[in-house]
């Protein structure tokens, strides 16, 4: 039976994921889903045994009583088992759920929002003006600001900021605070987008972020910019959407 070494530079170090004392996650919840990284990517395979606690908490810098208590979080889950007197093993595998494709078209997008059935947490909304850039098109003379939390099966992942123009809010209000926003503007009668366009960025999660989607402080993150315009050049929509990076996926056809 193979054993793991601990590594002498902290995981933070080796893996980017650092211990955050500002975050509303506790340590050992953040050690246990570097556990759990380590094991998705089979750093750690199936089988072997971690290192003692003494020198994982000499590791991340906390006492053996946190190392504890991560282990005991992954082994609720089956990912991990201590047997008394041979140390702890690692007895699963971490499911591969990132169902969340990064679409192509707006059609693709209101159909992933149809079938996923998010729960929408509506926590701000008011009147503003959009955060455009000059190559994004006409700014409409005021935008209704909406701030939101998709969720789905209670698991939440994605924080969106919309900035939708006031005119198209206007003729469905009750829709666009209980339903998607693409989706409702997908359905709605005479309304043409023209083009539509999006960004992605990898980041990670700052302080309010990570509270939101409930993830340790600068885990990885998708941030997409998505804009929508009608003929004339006049932005009706424009989305700073920043997913879970352990929910999401992007498929690509490359030219031959």
């Amino acid at each position: 039976m193979s054993r793991i070494k601990a590594p002498r530079n902290p995981d933070r170090q080796a893996h980017g994921m650092d211990l955050s004392t500002d975050s509303h996650v506790p340590k050992y919840a953040q050690i246990a889903d570097i556990f759990r990284q380590r094991i998705a990517r089979q750093i750690w395979s199936r089988g072997m045994r971690l290192p003692a606690n003494e020198a994982l908490a000499e590791e991340f810098g906390v006492s053996r009583v946190t190392i504890r208590q991560a282990v005991e979080l992954l082994a609720r889950d089956g990912l991990l088992e201590a047997q008394q007197g041979r140390g702890t093993f690692i007895t699963g595998s971490v499911k591969q759920d990132r169902w969340l494709k990064v679409e192509t078209s707006v059609a693709e997008l209101a159909e992933v929002y149809r079938d996923t059935s998010p729960q929408i947490i509506n926590i701000n909304e008011s009147l503003t003006e959009a955060p455009l850039q000059p190559s994004d098109g006409k700014a409409a003379d005021r935008y209704v600001f909406m701030r939101r939390v998709h969720s789905r099966d209670g698991q939440p992942y994605c924080v969106i900021l919309i900035y939708l123009d006031e005119k198209i809010f206007k003729r469905a209000p009750a829709k666009f605070r209980k339903q998607t926003v693409i989706q409702v503007m997908k359905e709605m009668p005479g309304l043409k987008i023209a083009t539509a366009r999006q960004t992605l960025t990898i980041g990670t999660a700052d302080i309010e972020v990570a509270k939101l989607l409930k993830v340790p402080l600068n885990s990885p993150v998708a941030e997409v910019r998505r804009v929508f315009t009608t003929a004339d050049r006049g932005v009706i929509y424009l989305a700073e959407v920043t997913y879970r990076g352990d929910f999401i996926r992007i498929d690509m056809d490359l030219r031959p």
